[in-house]
């Protein structure tokens, strides 16, 4: 294992994001901000409680994983596409860099700074509304997995896109619909029968349940089923880049 390398990469990414922090961290903090004021107070004093816990503090592990939804795949999309799209992708490959390497150090810088931006809003989140975390342990561990999951997808996507438009074009139009409809903003058992059914086919809202339970301890579904769902996307995403790397598929530019 070329130690070396992957710590080189890595900081090279995780330096890019300091180089933009307005977009990589003030801004999601911001919109996540704006979230709180305009569900948390607004809509929070009309369904004043969910399940037991109140709006406001309901809706803080939707919002957290909102933004590591996709910021996850923004940052590992990005990191990865951008080499490719100024050719200084054949540097890595020509270099003594193994394909495991490669990935390690992108998907792991991306789910860093993922990481990083979750506790934030996390510690922003207290300024708003007042919540506990009944599963520490398990939040972590969502939030670990999540982030690893979606940052090797979002490498998947990068290397797929060829050209800025396919580079959002997941995001935009199947990520984000799908976390607000997983139950962002409110439980799945508030809606009619047919429609929970159909809400359990949405994969986003296992991932939003289980972290919301490691928080108030009430989820939609079972928190064995959610983290095994977790798991079940982390192994798809592991098997999808091992595929890339074996037919080197659009490595290149």
């Amino acid at each position: 294992m070329n130690l070396l390398a992957i710590r080189a990469i890595y900081l090279f990414e995780m330096h890019r994001a300091w180089r933009t922090l307005t977009q990589s961290i003030i801004s999601p903090v911001i919109s996540t901000s704006l979230y709180f004021v305009v569900f948390g107070a607004a809509i929070g004093s009309r369904i004043p409680e969910v399940d037991g816990v109140s709006y406001g503090s309901f809706i803080v592990p939707g919002l957290i994983m909102l933004s590591l939804l996709t910021q996850s795949l923004s940052n590992a999309s990005f990191g990865i596409y951008f080499p490719r799209f100024t050719g200084t992708i054949y540097e890595v490959l020509s270099a003594p860099v193994s394909y495991l390497e490669i990935v390690i150090a992108y998907v792991g810088a991306a789910a860093t700074k993922s990481i990083i931006l979750g506790l934030i809003i996390l510690v922003t989140a207290t300024a708003f509304v007042d919540f506990t975390i009944d599963h520490p342990v398990w939040m972590v561990s969502f939030l670990i997995l999540t982030a690893i999951t979606f940052s090797l997808l979002g490498f998947i996507i990068g290397i797929w896109a060829d050209g800025f438009e396919k580079l959002q074009l997941v995001p935009l139009l199947v990520i984000t619909p799908l976390t607000f409809l997983g139950g962002t903003f409110y439980s799945i058992n508030m809606l009619p029968p047919f429609w929970q059914k159909v809400t359990l086919l949405n994969p986003v809202v296992y991932l939003v349940s289980g972290f919301r339970w490691s928080f108030h301890g009430v989820a939609d579904v079972s928190p064995a089923l959610s983290l095994g769902m977790t798991i079940f996307f982390l192994a798809v995403c592991i098997a999808v880049v091992a595929w890339i790397f074996k037919t080197g598929y659009r490595l290149k530019p």
